[in-house]
């Protein structure tokens, strides 16, 4: 009987909350089936079961937490075990193995978590492997036919390794994850952004939370500068933004490179630019200068398959005052309610009180259920948590056009904690209250800092923030 065929994805050390629930998603969205048996949350290595190698490299280059997958050969604890596995592999399967061997050129890769290898150690080990391996092919560094990869893991932590490995990883290099597209939309280098531009690696994970994919059409209604829409068009859906800000919508703001300050944005500066700069303005449907959560924007009918957006935190730069955080988030759950396909996604960040958040307090809706909700830190007190919702049932009649959506009252105190300014109280000296005239400055969840000045107050929660 053949071995079950086992494949190593090895993951980025960022954003360990978000390989699961991502993977899971990629999965989903490529039909593909596969087992494993759940690891720690900071273990960049898990061995799964395919049904394949296509299925293997399919999912692998499509979710952007893997760096590489490996057909896995043997996996040890230690080099004598793992060259046992690999004898015996060779007398119970050869046909897993020698096939590959064949190869008129290979090379051997070995890599090492958490530790840096020495040229000679390095070497050392290949000899190993090539001792145990009837290899007749010559060694070609690059482009070779057959690429073998060794991995020796030492633990978590590089400052507390260990002198020998904690678990050694041998097979068939199959391909690398889409890491390179990471750097590839690097905001370094976009043609138009802003203060709050989302993150590539972030952008690119929340169009695979949303299962984007091609030919589907996809919204946000807060688009910003559009780094949502490059991120998933390049997923292949086809994308529309929304925005009641004029002025980012047609690229009137003030540059946001320290370099450019103090002049004004070139015509080369927009969101179809962006879209333009990475081949995908085919994709680019529209953008409007509207409230997407309005009614009557929408005609009848109009259905979307996923919303990826990235709301303001508690601030709505709109005439009205008192548009709370609350009711931001419910108006965005009622237009995933009216306007996804059933099986269509919601993706959204969510700020949160580290120390205040609990899990009922998630914003709901009727229609909807939780997929996933991870959490990335900003600072000691606040945090934004990534709500992935799928539609499972469509509104009644008696639902159509009335508030869905359950808020948390605690999503209204956000804005009043965390950009407000608070007394600063030297050591050995009380609080005078009022009279104080020093104050500490706030970070935003975006990471800007929001000084004192810039915090306007209305009816008691902060109407407008230049970030």
């Amino acid at each position: 009987m053949a071995p079950v065929s086992s494949y190593l994805l090895w993951f980025s050390n960022e954003l360990t909350e978000f390989r699961e629930p991502e993977l899971r998603s990629v999965l989903s969205l490529l039909d593909v089936r596969c087992r494993w048996t759940p690891q720690p949350g900071q273990e960049p290595f898990l061995v799964v079961e395919f049904d394949s190698e296509v299925d293997a490299c399919a999912v692998a280059r499509r979710t952007v937490a893997v760096k590489a997958c490996v057909e896995l050969w043997a996996a040890a604890d230690t080099e004598d075990e793992l060259h046992r596995q690999l004898r015996r592999r060779l007398e119970d399967h050869p046909e897993t193995v020698l096939p590959h061997l064949s190869a008129n050129t290979y090379r051997v890769n070995v890599d090492a978590f958490s530790k840096n290898l020495t040229y000679e150690d390095k070497l050392a080990r290949i000899e190993a492997i090539t001792d145990v391996l009837p290899l007749t092919g010559a060694v070609r560094l690059r482009d070779s036919e057959l690429c073998l990869q060794l991995i020796e893991h030492y633990g978590p932590d590089s400052n507390q390794a260990p002198l020998r490995p904690l678990r050694l990883y041998f097979g068939r290099w199959l391909c690398d994850g889409p890491r390179a597209t990471i750097t590839q939309h690097s905001l370094k280098r976009r043609a138009y952004i802003g203060n709050t531009s989302m993150d590539p690696e972030l952008a690119l994970i929340m169009a695979n939370m949303g299962r984007v994919g091609p030919g589907r059409l996809v919204l946000d209604p807060f688009v910003g500068t559009g780094s949502l829409l490059v991120a998933a068009a390049h997923f292949g859906g086809y994308v529309l933004g929304a925005d009641i800000d004029s002025a980012t919508v047609h690229a009137r703001t003030r540059p946001s490179r320290v370099q450019e300050r103090g002049r004004r944005r070139g015509e080369h500066e927009s969101i179809a630019a962006n879209l333009r700069q990475y081949g995908l303005h085919s994709r680019l449907v529209d953008v409007l200068v509207a409230d997407a959560a309005r009614p009557d924007v929408w005609r009848r009918g109009v259905t979307l398959d996923a919303i990826v957006t990235d709301p303001p935190y508690g601030i709505r730069e709109v005439s009205q005052a008192g548009y709370c955080a609350g009711a931001l988030f419910a108006d965005l759950l009622q237009l995933a309610a009216e306007r996804l396909t059933l099986g269509g996604r919601l993706v959204f960040w969510l700020p949160v009180a580290r120390a205040e958040y609990a899990a009922d307090q998630l914003p709901r809706h009727d229609c909807l259920r939780l997929v996933a909700n991870s959490e990335q830190p900003l600072t000691s007190r606040a945090s934004r948590r990534l709500i992935t919702m799928e539609k499972w049932r469509e509104l009644t009649e008696a639902e159509r056009g009335r508030p869905g959506a359950t808020v948390h009252p605690s999503m209204n105190l956000f804005q009043e904690r965390y950009y407000s300014p608070r007394p600063v109280v030297p050591p050995g000296r009380a609080a005078t209250g009022a009279g104080d005239n020093e104050t500490e400055r706030t970070l935003a969840p975006t990471g800007c800092v929001v000084e004192p000045e810039q915090l306007h107050k209305c009816n008691g929660t902060v109407e407008k923030c230049e970030r």
